[in-house]
């Protein structure tokens, strides 16, 4: 198991991007969350096999068929507890 953070930047917000997330993660069996920023962006917190991430960010990187991503940042983050893959509250 790994984790990873990311932060995904260009037009994210308002055009389903965290719905999209959210179901992509589920179907590849990914916990963790996915939450706007105030700033635009939106985050994203990501848990499970290597092989699986490296599947999810890739298609991080595509995005919803709406949105228009234009940059994906990804960090090593530690594991902590997470059970199944939600949307969280804007910060």
């Amino acid at each position: 198991m790994i984790a990873r953070r990311l932060r995904v930047t260009g037009r994210v917000q308002n055009v389903f991007f965290r719905d999209w997330t959210a179901e992509q993660a589920r179907a590849l069996g990914i916990d963790g969350w996915v939450r706007n920023r105030s700033d635009g962006s939106v985050e994203i917190y990501a848990i499970g096999a290597p092989e699986l991430i490296e599947t999810f960010v890739a298609r991080c990187h595509e995005g919803s068929p709406a949105s228009r991503v234009a940059e994906v940042v990804i960090e090593e983050d530690e594991v902590r507890p997470c059970e199944g893959f939600s949307k969280i509250a804007t910060v």
